[in-house]
């Protein structure tokens, strides 16, 4: 059966699709100019700042006001950084120094860097309070665990963000901080009352609203009292109930990528999903990172069938097109951008870093980085202090696959430096430091989700909050290991 083209423009108006590779495909540009709301980059579309603003030009070529997207967080999730690390430090370092005006200059930088290529609606800033420390897909993307420090700080990068012209999504509504599991994989539950939601979880949320961001990310995350047995993302209690009913939200409501299993495995497919985000108050969905033109028309023909039979209401598809529309008018519009000091990042990791003990009992050491998992939404990104070292000689090790004597043999008389992410939670890696420590110099330097474990007789312990390019400088010169190029 044909697909009414109204209907499938419409559709087409709600959807952020993606692509491989450093340029646009044909079928890119074409679904833009015949009403695709726009596209998500991701790292494999960026190369050089250069080839950046090319492809979004390329795209921009076929719609002028296409939203152009990015998760750019700073910290451990960033894509324009994604071969070297980012610049900046992520959240928890901000949280950790707790300067707002440190956070507005740091997310103004940001949203400097993507106006500059093009981009105009960054999929940031994470606001879900980590308020279980060993939450695997948060962790260092929180600001902290504690809601009146993220609200604070919340406010001040949405500010920032969209001073440069940049839209600012808040993320994971209505809070994914005391998740245990991650949505890329499964859908989480969150089971509290609503009264621990409205005070741990929501305040945030609130905060961004009120400094006027311009969308909000919902969360494949299952809150029973709230959401039922779907996520938060099909769920009207939440998103018109919620979101715009009580916090008074009135901008675009954006889902987490569909293709997610916290989404699609719970809807079926990609294009129930879709549905069911829409009806359930959704306005711009972004379908993943594995997109292609088969997919889209698939997901646009659904969501026309569904307002044929009573799934999707019209009137609640032209809702969400106009403020999809609304969104992508605010983007269009080019605003003067605030200069950047080029030391911010690194500035800013130093104020957001813990440094206990004296560093000059570690001179010239063995540096040991210990091999760290990553988790679907940070990627492969290169982390550690390896590009600060100069002629510091570095090996990098898993925990569970060397031993104290086979390290001590490498740094012969050498004290040795340990470099993990939340090294607390590795056995091989206490057991590794507490060995060493007992017998030689060593620090430690914990990149990750910090804990108040603290290991015996380690002459320095150093917390980064975080694992970018600029934490991992800012590390290397707390323990005078820098060396300048």
């Amino acid at each position: 059966m044909a697909i009414d083209p109204g209907l499938r423009r419409l559709a087409l108006n709600t959807l952020l699709a993606a692509f491989p590779g450093h340029a646009a495909p044909d079928w890119a540009g074409e679904l833009l100019a015949e009403g695709l709301a726009g596209h998500t980059l991701f790292g494999a579309n960026v190369g050089e700042p250069e080839q950046v603003a090319r492809l979004t030009a390329q795209l921009r070529s076929a719609r002028p006001d296409a939203l152009i997207a990015i998760d750019e967080e700073g910290g451990d999730v960033t894509r324009l950084g994604h071969r070297t690390g980012s610049p900046y430090p992520g959240n928890a370092a901000l949280g950790a120094a707790d300067d707002p005006e440190l956070t507005r200059r740091i997310y103004a930088a940001i949203g400097a860097d993507l106006a500059a290529v093009g981009i105009n609606l960054n999929l940031a800033p994470t606001v879900d309070v980590n308020s279980v420390a060993e939450n695997p897909i948060i962790g260092t993307r929180s600001f902290g665990a504690g809601p009146a420090l993220v609200a604070r700080h919340t406010g001040a990068a949405v500010a920032g963000l969209q001073a440069n012209g940049v839209a600012a999504c808040a993320k994971h509504f209505p809070g994914h901080g005391a998740t245990v599991t991650d949505s890329h994989l499964e859908l989480p539950t969150v089971d509290v009352p609503l009264a621990v939601l409205r005070e741990r979880d929501l305040p945030p949320f609130a905060a961004a609203v009120e400094a006027g961001t311009r969308a909000v990310m919902s969360a494949h995350i299952r809150v029973p009292e709230l959401t039922g047995d779907g996520p938060a993302t099909f769920s009207r209690a939440a998103l018109a109930g919620l979101l715009r009913g009580e916090l008074g939200f009135r901008g675009a409501i954006v889902t987490d990528a569909l293709e997610m299993r916290g989404a699609a495995a719970t809807a079926g497919s990609i294009p129930r999903a879709a549905v069911a985000a829409l009806a359930a108050g959704a306005d711009l969905l972004c379908i993943g990172a594995v997109v292609d033109r088969a997919l889209v028309e698939a997901i646009a023909a659904e969501i026309a069938a569904a307002t044929g039979d009573g799934r999707l209401a019209l009137a609640r598809l032209e809702d969400a097109v106009a403020r999809t529309a609304e969104l992508a008018a605010w983007s269009a519009t080019p605003r003067p951008a605030e200069p950047v000091d080029g030391d911010l990042g690194v500035e800013a990791a130093r104020r957001g870093m813990i440094v206990e003990g004296d560093p000059a009992e570690l001179r010239s050491p063995l540096v040991v980085q210990f091999v760290a998992g990553h988790s679907i939404a940070e990627g492969r990104v290169p982390w550690g202090l390896g590009p600060h070292l100069g002629g510091i000689e570095q090996i990098e090790v898993p925990a569970d696959g060397t031993t104290p004597e086979a390290l001590a043999a490498a740094a012969g008389d050498r004290p040795i430096v340990l470099v993990g992410r939340r090294l607390h939670s590795s056995p091989a890696a206490r057991t590794l430091i507490g060995k060493l420590a007992a017998e030689r110099p060593v620090g430690v330097i914990e990149m990750g989700w910090p804990s108040p474990w603290r290991p015996e007789r380690v002459r320095v312990y150093v917390v980064t909050h975080g694992a970018s390019l600029a934490n991992g400088r800012a590390a290397a010169e707390a323990l005078r290991l820098h060396h300048s190029a």
